[in-house]
């Protein structure tokens, strides 16, 4: 079985966006970069299946500007065999666009099961996946919180509003990773050393052929309302009455 696992490269989480002055997007100069979380997470569930005797390959594919090789390297250095980077140069797709070019990686490898995040923590559309899906015909187990691979079928719990719900997908199919799926391991420097010398493909955006214009604009982005202050009541009443009368929730 091959596992196709795909890779972000997202501002690393414990930074802190800053909008650019002219609201036009997100300032990434001088900004750390890392793997998309749920995408570490969707590398760490491939490297089990292959560890299980489940996979036999796990092929690493992102889609982004050459530093993206980086993040590719960190998948391999966890135990993805061989990596697949899309070069976009600058170009930030939609996720229509990022679905059709995966669509095209995934006819070519012809894998048996495609790992993702559930979604980016950069753009949060969480339509990646689902589109890919709908686009190849496959069947889809989103947000899944554990994965049973026995034969032709996924077996996958999924998180939903109401709780969890466990359903069986036959192969091929898509899963996206919810955070409680695993637990990310830690890429040691012996295989840091070894993920150099792993497989690695650039290919040029353009030489797929695929339509990636974009669909939608950016009107604006700006930062979230800065939070006001509390205050302080007397007694229980005086809050009731706060509640009721200037902040209206009751």
């Amino acid at each position: 079985m091959k596992v196709l696992v795909t890779v972000k490269r997202v501002i690393d989480y414990n930074v802190k966006a800053r909008v650019k002055a002219d609201q036009t997007g997100v300032d990434l100069a001088n900004v750390k970069m890392s793997m998309n979380p749920f995408c570490e997470i969707a590398v760490e569930e491939a490297v089990r299946l292959k560890e299980k005797g489940v996979a036999t390959e796990v092929v690493a594919v992102s889609i982004g500007p050459q530093q993206a090789q980086e993040t590719l390297r960190t998948a391999l250095a966890m135990g993805a065999d061989r990596a697949i980077l899309i070069n976009a140069n600058d170009q930030d797709l939609e996720p229509l666009a990022v679905a059709k070019v995966l669509q095209k990686v995934v006819s070519e490898e012809q894998p048996q099961i495609v790992l993702m995040g559930k979604q980016a923590i950069d753009g949060d559309n969480n339509a990646t996946g689902q589109m890919l899906a709908a686009l190849l015909g496959w069947p889809q187990a989103t947000f899944a919180s554990a994965v049973e691979i026995s034969g032709d079928k996924a077996k996958v719990t999924r998180e939903v509003d109401g709780g969890l719900q466990t359903i069986e997908a036959n192969l091929p199919a898509i899963v996206t990773a919810d955070l409680r799926l695993n637990e990310p391991r830690y890429a040691s420097l012996p295989n840091i050393m070894k993920a150099k010398k792993k497989p690695l493909d650039v290919r040029d955006l353009g030489s797929l052929g695929v339509d990636v214009n974009p669909r939608l604009k950016v009107v604006k982005v700006s930062e979230p309302p800065k939070r006001a202050g509390g205050i302080k009541v007397e007694t229980a009443a005086d809050l009731v009455m706060k509640l009721k009368n200037e902040a209206g929730v009751l």
